[in-house]
């Protein structure tokens, strides 16, 4: 499936223009050192999903308008800021092609770039009488870091299981989409039930974005990050689990211990690559990706007209195939 994204994204694209102007104007600074860091910043751009969500999911229920553009510019802060405070502690080496800032600067002027843009989406928030939508992204940080802490708990005492694992993406990357499409519709609509349900949705798109992430981690593409970079780091994720679900006893405790080693080598790497394939971790990980994805679609088709869905039904099938 060949999917571009700039044709999901035609109808909305004067919007998306809007909002860049109105990202930069916003992070705009005359501290010296600020004004440096978020122009080289705004050269990071992504693939602007959490925005186009944001903007899709208002275009179902009416037209995009000031709201929708604040719900979008402070969701785009916080998941900024988010992948700032990320690259720190992760220690990361680049992000988008690009050398993090951190490790340009150094790692006080990562964090305090980070706290800068929270301080700027509490603000836009604020200077709008937004608070529904600051109440909104507030229980998303919230989950957030919970998400993190369980992760990070998890992690040091390598006892992930399919059900935490769920509940740590769901927390971690879901949360946040399913607060975009929620305030996408929050900026359009006034039915708390259709604002409920947009939730649900954004939360099956998250869970399935997040799962593609782990799949790709095993393929043979590039995605942003060093190659195989969550085996490398011991991260265990849906594809391993469910390997580890299907594979003889003698496997598992092998290829747990492969897992929990440090350094491992290249060869080593590669030997759990192939035992998660072959073990279907990664045919089953797809199918559950598919599911959360087949989800969302079906929740959208309750509560809107299915004429209006097909732009964000190309987003979800975009983000279920892409190669990165």
């Amino acid at each position: 499936m060949n999917i571009k994204l700039s044709d999901i994204t035609s109808s909305i694209e004067n919007d998306l223009n809007n909002f860049r102007t109105f990202f930069k104007e916003t992070i705009t600074s005359d501290v010296p050192l600020l004004d440096v860091l978020t122009k080289y910043l705004i050269k990071q751009k992504g693939k602007e999903v959490r925005p186009i969500l944001v903007f899709l999911s208002a275009r179902l229920f009416g037209n995009i308008n000031q709201r929708s553009m604040v719900a979008a510019t402070m969701i785009e802060l916080l998941h900024t800021a988010t992948l700032l405070h990320d690259d720190v502690v992760d220690k990361a080496h680049s992000r988008r092609g690009f050398v993090t800032i951190h490790n340009i600067w150094n790692n006080k002027a990562g964090i305090l770039l980070g706290d800068f843009l929270l301080s700027k989406g509490l603000l836009i928030a604020l200077e709008n009488k937004e608070h529904t939508l600051l109440e909104l992204q507030s229980k998303a940080v919230q989950k957030m870091s919970e998400g993190e802490l369980r992760q990070l708990k998890t992690t040091g005492l390598f006892n992930m299981t399919e059900e935490r694992y769920y509940r740590i993406i769901e927390e971690k990357t879901a949360s946040l989409i399913a607060t975009c499409c929620q305030c996408g519709a929050v900026s359009t609509s006034n039915d708390p039930e259709v604002h409920a349900k947009m939730y649900d949705v954004g939360k099956n798109i998250g869970m399935a974005f997040q799962i593609k992430d782990d799949l790709l981690d095993y393929s043979e593409n590039e995605i942003g990050k060093p190659k195989r970079n969550d085996i490398v780091e011991r991260k265990v994720t849906l594809p391993f689990i469910m390997a580890l679900q299907n594979a003889k006893n003698s496997e598992v405790r092998l290829y747990k211990k492969l897992m929990k080693k440090r350094k491992k080598k290249s060869s080593e790497v590669q030997r759990i690559v192939d035992f998660v394939s072959a073990n279907n971790g990664i045919s089953h990980a797809k199918e559950v990706m598919l599911d959360y994805a087949s989800k969302a679609k079906n929740d959208l088709l309750e509560i809107a007209k299915p004429s209006s869905t097909k732009p964000l039904f190309q987003l979800i099938d975009f983000i279920t195939h892409r190669s990165k």
